[in-house]
């Protein structure tokens, strides 16, 4: 399953061809390091809380990262589905930073 068609197709339309990849590039960077909570994302990535949280939902959705806790003890973790398919992520990561 690792680095599937389907698994880089969706990574590349989540993270490249959809607006706000570039905030969900720079949540799953720092959830890789760390996992933390939604406010600690918006400390910690100098964004909006409402905007993480729409963020947060597009990721889930799309299997990339899993919580564990309740109400505002979640915290936020990359998924394994993420985990197999990080090779992706990271070319992906660095096509941007060198758009940049």
């Amino acid at each position: 399953m690792a680095n599937n068609s389907d698994a880089k197709r969706l990574l590349w339309f989540i993270f490249f061809g959809s607006r706000g990849g570039l905030n969900r590039i720079r949540i799953i960077s720092t959830l890789k390091k760390t996992p933390l909570n939604t406010n600690q994302l918006a400390k910690d990535l100098g964004l909006d809380y409402k905007a993480i949280q729409h963020h947060i939902k597009i990721l889930e959705k799309n299997n990339l990262i899993t919580k564990v806790g309740e109400k505002y003890g979640v915290t936020y973790f990359i998924s394994t589905f993420l985990e197999v398919n990080i090779e992706t992520f990271e070319e992906i990561e660095a096509k941007l930073d060198k758009s940049k």
